[in-house]
């Protein structure tokens, strides 16, 4: 038990995150024995927090086609291409525990949250199809909206830090790029308008909120720190730092805070440049 609280401890000062996820998993097992099996395969017995993250997405998404321990062995490439994935991957669960009420726990997008799992997933098929493997990060994009109903093509590039809320219906379409600490809801969709080739997806600027069922479409720009409210249509470029809503959406007025993907709200209040 000593030993075990010394590398905890030391976990902790290298890989803060992991080390946490870590710390949560033994405190689910000592409230519910019955978890063991569970969280032991999921998260105790991995070194490494992407080790633990490949196992538990393969078995999510492994079936008759293509088994878990292939998807496994093509998550271990992507990462040995891109060892910068793992810094991606800790900058979504920060950003989900700081965003999401519900989340009282850094374990909880880990083994339960599907746009934590969806997100990560395309990390991965995003570095294989980069890797020439389209037809593999196909497979996954394939089966990510399967089990998890999130539909984004490999080719879409997402920054870091990203909450996506609840995830269903998500759809982020082949040329569409997401900036740093964006922060959407369910149903969201940064589509093409029609049958155009080439760049024909929308780019969301650093520090975006979109609003649950907001559609975003065509080669358009979200401005930074922006807002999209719930159940708009967005066919024009946005201005930084604004709160668009309607269909089709048109500025409302300014966003509210410097930070709307991190505050969270989504209410309409607020139409003043906000203090510095």
């Amino acid at each position: 038990m000593v030993q075990q609280a010394v590398v905890s401890s030391t976990l902790e000062k290298v890989d803060p995150v992991w080390g946490r996820i870590r710390d949560e998993a033994e405190a689910i097992i000592q409230s519910d024995p019955s978890l063991g099996g569970f969280i032991f395969s999921s998260i105790l017995n991995h070194d490494r927090l992407e080790c633990a993250l490949s196992h538990r997405l393969a078995q999510r998404l492994g079936n008759a086609d293509i088994g878990p321990e292939l998807i496994v062995q093509a998550f271990d490439d992507a990462l040995e291409e891109d060892p910068d994935i793992g810094a991606s991957i800790r900058a979504d669960v920060l950003a989900v525990f700081d965003r999401d009420p519900a989340c009282d726990r850094y374990i909880d997008p880990f083994l339960y949250f599907k746009g934590f799992q969806a997100l990560q997933n395309y990390r991965m098929a995003h570095r294989l199809y980069k890797m020439g493997r389209q037809d593999f990060a196909f497979y996954l994009q394939s089966r990510s909206s399967m089990v998890f109903g999130v539909d984004i093509h490999p080719a879409a590039r997402i920054g870091r830090g990203i909450m996506i809320d609840h995830a269903h219906s998500i759809v982020i379409g082949e040329t569409a790029v997401v900036g740093n600490d964006v922060s959407m809801l369910h149903a969201v969709t940064l589509g093409g308008t029609g049958k155009a080739e080439g760049d024909r997806h929308p780019k969301i600027g650093n520090g975006v909120l979109l609003g649950a069922g907001a559609k975003v479409l065509g080669n358009i720009r979200i401005g930074e720190c922006s807002r999209v409210a719930s159940g708009s249509v967005v066919l024009h470029d946005v201005p930084p730092s604004r709160t668009v809503a309607g269909v089709p959406a048109k500025v409302v007025g300014y966003a509210g805070c410097a930070e709307p993907a991190r505050s969270m709200d989504h209410t309409m209040d607020a139409i003043e440049p906000p203090e510095c």
